[in-house]
Order: structure tokens, then C-alpha cells, then sequence
């Protein structure tokens, strides 16, 4: 039996260099047994620390530091009743990109959609702003509050084609867990 798993690391396989492949499949396998871990982590770094903005900054550094092609990890949220997000908390290179008006930019379009958007290879993306010429990759999960999508958090991967099923299921556990703290 195929999982979409298996398809996602066969497909990024068939178009990379061997040291690519061997850094998709060292991610992959470690990636699977740590994700248990990650999630009690990101579930601690929420119970212990107390303001929201040192909770959100605390997950931007842990996933960065944990995770080595997560190049960028940062949160944007909804500006007030303006339809534009406006960057938070992040860890990263800084970025010109501190609002982002709705259906701009992947971030921008995740705003509108209220859905996941994966983007394995941002060059191939029409709508995409760029964050620099190191950005190869970019997941958007949003973050929901009663219904309502308040706001998201945004990875940028100098790596293209590396995000997997584990890092939505990873990233939409943490906007489920944080949604509970706004």
C-alpha cells in the first residue's frame, strides 16, 4: 500500500540531486518519530509560559530550532477590521512583508480561503511574494477562533519540495492548540 506519504517523498525523490535525496529521507524518518514529541512540546511551551505574544514568539523559535528546513516561522493575524494581516511574532531573516493585504501572497490568499496552502516550489506559484531568493518552499496554516480565521502561522523553507502531511498535521495541531490561548 501507497499513503500519500510515501507518494509526496517518491514524487521529491524523482527530482533531486543525491544529497537532496538523502536529506528528504533522513527528514522523513525523523521527522515521524519526533512528531509525538513536537506536539508535547508545542502543549508545554503554551501551559508554561504566560503572555500570548512570548507563547507565539517561544513556538517561532522552538519549531525554527527543531526542525532544520524551517528557515522562517512566523505568525500573521487580521488588522483589526481591515482586510489585511499584519506579521506578529516570527523568527527568522527579517521581512519587508509586515501586512499583507487579503488575497495577496500565499498568506494573503490563505486569508480568503480559510484552507491549508502548500507551495512546494514557490517559483512555480503566480500569486506568491517573494521573501527573498533563498525561498524555495512555503506552508500557510490558518488559525481559527470560533469559527473565525483570526490569523496563521507562515514557514518559509530555503528547500524545495520538503513539506509532508507530518508538517500540516504538526502546524494545524499548533493553531488548534493556540487557538485555545487567544
Amino acid at each position: 500500500m501507497y499513503s500519500t506519504q510515501n507518494l509526496v517523498i517518491f514524487t521529491s525523490l524523482i527530482n533531486c540531486k543525491a544529497s537532496q535525496i538523502y536529506s528528504i529521507l533522513l527528514h522523513s524518518i525523523t521527522y515521524i518519530m519526533q512528531l509525538e514529541n513536537l506536539k508535547s512540546s508545542i502543549v508545554k511551551i503554551l501551559e508554561e509560559t504566560n503572555a500570548i505574544d512570548d507563547k507565539l514568539q517561544a513556538i517561532c523559535d522552538y519549531l525554527e530550532a527543531q526542525i532544520f528546513y524551517y528557515d522562517w516561522v512566523g505568525f500573521y493575524f487580521k488588522n483589526g477590521d481591515k482586510n489585511e494581516l499584519k506579521l506578529a511574532q516570527y523568527t527568522g531573516e527579517p521581512t519587508e512583508h509586515t501586512i499583507i493585504p487579503f488575497g495577496k501572497g500565499i498568506c494573503g490568499q490563505v486569508a480568503i480561503s480559510n484552507e491549508n496552502f502548500v507551495v512546494q516550489n514557490v517559483s512555480e506559484q503566480d500569486n506568491y511574494i517573494s521573501c527573498g531568493w533563498k525561498v524555495k518552499s512555503e506552508i500557510v496554516i490558518p488559525i481559527f477562533v470560533k469559527g473565525e480565521n483570526i490569523g496563521q502561522i507562515d514557514i518559509d523553507s530555503h528547500t524545495a519540495n520538503i513539506f509532508t502531511n507530518n508538517d500540516e498535521e504538526l502546524l494545524e495541531f499548533t493553531c488548534a492548540m493556540i487557538s485555545k490561548h487567544l
